[in-house]
């Protein structure tokens, strides 16, 4: 059974995955990524890779769906903030 820290950890990991939804969809619609900061989003990308790795290593199911989802996310911006110079 899921504790009930773990059931708060996957709440807010949803919440603040689902923050990225509006700008990967604006970006993708748009194909303008001016406004997005690059090295932001690289920083970012390994803030997020290395809290996966920590999930894993602490066997967090919310650390672990949270970030996984997010990495995808802030991925697709970096992606789309390279391909729409």
């Amino acid at each position: 059974m899921i504790d009930s820290n773990e059931i708060i950890g996957l709440i807010a990991g949803v919440l603040t995955t689902a923050a990225f939804v509006p700008q990967v969809y604006k970006t993708w619609k748009s194909k303008s990524a001016e406004s997005l900061s690059l090295t932001m989003y690289l920083v970012f990308f390994v803030g997020i890779i290395l809290w996966l790795i920590y999930g894993i290593s602490i066997n967090s199911l919310a650390m672990i769906f949270a970030n996984a989802v997010t990495g995808f996310l802030a991925l697709l911006l970096i992606f789309f903030k390279l391909r729409y110079k």
